[in-house]
């Protein structure tokens, strides 16, 4: 059985957040759904999504958290094959039932099917594992606790990031991408609750264009954003 053990470097602060996907014109945009539990969507998926599946190994699972909210990452992290498999269907699991709770429904253009009780047990399974362990650290800020860590803490934390979202105050913002066969979803926490876009400077800049062009030209405005989720692949782990 394959594993990944390793000591992550620590990483500063850099004040930009987002996972790194490249559109399938190799356009590379930051994506910030606005949780934990959301980045991990965009590694693959139920249905279409499965060919965009990016977890195939305990690296890739181990880079998808390097990138994401949970960064830096535990200094001695411990990912198996098991906890690969586990985290696909953790992430499957998620997908159903929070396109369900956008949709009212299942995603039928993509495959995905409506949440079941099989969806729910899921996720509450493995949020009542242990999570990781966080921990202060002598200049203050938040860290994870020293000492072993393991792929199943890893995904119980992603497990009760997604009972926190799917029950707490901005479980009704959870949205959708405005753009045109545009599928990444996302949770609006800006105070006006306005955004649409997964990102301005993707979606966003390409309804901007497309406005700005019809403004010119007079013409009606059609939507076509070139589709992402499945449209775009989250780079983790890295490819040309």
């Amino acid at each position: 059985m394959g594993s990944s053990s390793r000591a992550s470097a620590q990483k500063g602060v850099s004040g930009v957040s987002g996972i790194r996907l490249r559109s399938y014109s190799g356009h590379v945009y930051r994506f910030d759904p606005g949780a934990l539990c959301l980045e991990l969507l965009v590694t693959g998926g139920p249905g279409a999504l499965i060919r965009h599946e990016v977890l195939h190994t305990p690296e890739d699972l181990a880079r998808w958290a390097d990138q994401s909210r949970l960064s830096p990452t535990p200094p001695a992290l411990r990912i198996t094959d098991d906890d690969v498999a586990y985290a696909r269907r953790l992430r499957d699991a998620l997908a159903r039932t929070v396109v369900s709770r956008v949709c009212g429904g299942g995603l039928p253009e993509l495959g995905i099917a409506l949440a079941d009780a099989a969806d729910l047990d899921l996720v509450n399974e493995a949020a009542a594992r242990p999570p990781l362990a966080p921990a202060i650290g002598a200049d203050g800020s938040r860290r994870w606790a020293d000492g072993p860590a393991t792929g199943a803490q890893l995904l119980s934390t992603v497990a009760r990031d997604a009972v926190d979202l799917l029950t707490g105050p901005y479980a009704q913002r959870i949205r959708m991408c405005a753009g045109d066969r545009c599928y990444l979803l996302y949770v609006d926490t800006s105070r006006p609750g306005r955004r649409r876009w997964c990102s301005m400077e993707h979606c966003g800049n390409r309804h901007k264009v497309r406005a700005h062009r019809v403004r010119r030209s007079g013409a009606e405005p059609v939507e076509q954003s070139g589709g992402d989720w499945p449209g775009s692949r989250a780079e983790v782990p890295e490819k040309g």
